[in-house]
């Protein structure tokens, strides 16, 4: 194995991991806990890969119709399913679990850590003689996952804290549907191989930094207001 590759591969999801648990400045996460759910989102990519070879032997479309299914059901769906799932088994009814911006760092953790497998996939043994492949993935794939799991993140928290029944039922659906359509459409725009389509993407990672650093920062705004009060 090229460790200069593997490292490439890894770096990107260690930089993003370092600055979400560092946001957490209030009341920090157990690191066993994280490193759990890192570890179990790395091995989330197995069944994923398993899944995913079913699902495209069931791909009878073509062209725009391929891509999608592809993009939406194959990718997206398998993905963060599983990426999901470790959430919920894990840290999400824990007593840790005790306030929103948990949801986010638990939900980055799991995503990053499937990506940091899928990204050593790609760099080190399926595009190894692609020089720009590590930087692409850096700057793109690997900090989407990140943004999936922001997004996850913020509706698992909405769920937990809400006293409301419809709407924490709703939010544990959103929690599964909106990073699910985002991804997909993330993965659609690159899989269309649609020229003006792909003049969008620039523009829609920025989206969706903007859109996630919203969340973000607004949870961050509780977790100290929190404990501003506790101390008053």
């Amino acid at each position: 194995m090229n460790l200069r590759l593997f490292i490439i591969a890894v770096i990107p999801a260690i930089i993003f991991l370092f600055a979400i648990y560092l946001t957490d400045r209030s009341d920090r996460e157990p690191i066993k806990l994280l490193l759990l759910t890192y570890l179990f989102g790395a091995l989330a990519v197995i069944p994923s890969i398993i899944v995913e070879e079913v699902l495209v032997r069931f791909n009878v479309f073509s062209g725009v119709f391929q891509a999608a299914y592809n993009a939406f059901i194959v990718a997206a769906l398998t993905e963060e399913y599983f990426k999901r799932l470790v959430i919920l088994k894990l840290p999400f009814r824990t007593s840790y679990f005790n306030e929103k911006l948990d949801g986010i760092v638990y939900g980055v953790f799991a995503h990053l850590g499937f990506a940091t497998v899928e990204n050593i996939i790609y760099v080190v043994f399926t595009y190894t003689n692609n020089p720009f492949i590590g930087l692409y993935r850096g700057i793109f794939s690997v900090p989407a996952h990140g943004i999936f799991g922001i997004t996850m993140g913020y509706y698992l928290s909405l769920s937990r804290f809400d006293t409301d029944k419809k709407r924490k039922a709703a939010n544990l659906r959103k929690s599964f549907t909106v990073p699910l359509l985002l991804h997909g459409i993330f993965d659609f725009i690159l899989m269309a191989n649609i020229p003006e389509l792909t003049l969008l993407f620039v523009p829609y990672v920025i989206f969706l930094w903007w859109m996630n650093q919203r969340k973000l920062s607004k949870f961050v705004f509780d977790s100290r207001s929190k404990i501003t009060r506790k101390r008053e």
